[in-house]
């Protein structure tokens, strides 16, 4: 027997909130997303919450994908890639490695064919999980429950969609949930302790964002964000938050030192911290506004400015 099953991925901007969803029946779906993310990255977490939701199940696999990306990268790029060290013929890193590194992994030992169907034509399978993907998608926008699906029976639960530094209340794609479970929007508790005060909050987020590791992880930037943020940055150039997630995506972030001069409580729910960060480029001084919305802090303004 067959396992027939549609793989889609949606995102609200492209980049911007986005869900994944597969679907095989009503009994038989999973969804998921993030809060910042890529159509691309949504198709391939869809497959792969599907391979690693049947990885217990002894039947083959029929994957559905409307995503050209999906279904070549497995049928025609992975080899190359994985020979070249996950990069591509001209030298640069392949995007979504993580990604596809754990395809990679939930595809070994699979029998597996995929099929490209087109996307908006009426195809119901891949139709529901559209719908599904981007009820998800819509769902982290608007800081509502998350229709997690449930998922396959006796799945295992394995691993949580990367770059989701903080786990939700359950994994998205989880096993065995009932058909109309959802999970509460949580996806970033600042975990105050007993002792840590806001302002400790605060320089602890605004040390996070010049880590590397942080900054090439776009989803757990997006959570450190206000929807309304700008920046000011060292050329500058006055960015929004969209063009600053685009740019740290592309960018490979130095390792910077962060010192910080103060953390100035301005409001009820407002903090100006400032600070200097030493990297390859030199020094620079920090401002940054933090707001708190909804229980949690957010960067709403920053500006560098380099040191003479």
């Amino acid at each position: 027997m067959t396992i027939v099953a549609a793989a889609d991925g949606s995102a609200l901007g492209n980049p911007g909130p986005a869900g994944w969803s597969w679907y095989v029946d009503d009994e038989h779906w999973s969804a998921g997303g993030w809060p910042h993310g890529t159509n691309n990255m949504g198709e391939l977490m869809a497959v792969i919450d599907l391979l690693e939701s049947t990885a217990h199940v002894d039947e083959d696999l029929r994957i559905l994908c409307d995503s050209q990306y999906v279904i070549n990268s497995v049928t025609k790029w992975m080899p190359g890639w994985k020979r070249k060290g996950w990069r591509k013929s001209d030298g640069a890193p392949v995007l979504n490695r993580e990604l596809l590194e754990r395809l990679d992994r939930a595809l070994q030992g699979r029998t597996y064919t995929f099929e490209w169907v087109k996307g908006h034509a009426g195809h119901d399978l891949n139709e529901a999980a559209d719908k599904r993907a981007r009820a998800a998608a819509t769902a982290y926008r608007d800081d509502d429950a998350i229709p997690i699906g449930p998922g396959w029976p006796g799945a295992a639960v394995h691993e949580p969609a990367p770059a989701l530094a903080v786990a939700e209340a359950a994994p998205a794609g989880s096993a065995a949930q009932p058909a109309a479970q959802t999970v509460e929007f949580d996806l970033f508790d600042e975990l105050l302790s007993a002792t840590e005060t806001d302002e400790d909050v605060v320089t602890r987020l605004e040390r996070e964002l010049v880590e590397p590791t942080v900054r090439a992880d776009s989803a757990r930037v997006a959570a450190l964000l206000h929807p309304d943020f700008e920046e000011i940055g060292r050329s500058g150039r006055l960015w929004g938050r969209d063009a600053i997630l685009e740019a740290l995506a592309e960018e490979d972030a130095p390792a910077a030192e962060l010192a910080v001069l103060g953390a100035e409580r301005i409001g009820a729910d407002a903090i100006l911290l400032t600070a200097r960060t030493v990297d390859d480029r030199g020094a620079s001084l920090r401002s940054s506004l933090w707001l708190r919305v909804g229980g949690r802090w957010r960067l709403r303004f920053h500006q560098g400015t380099p040191e003479a």
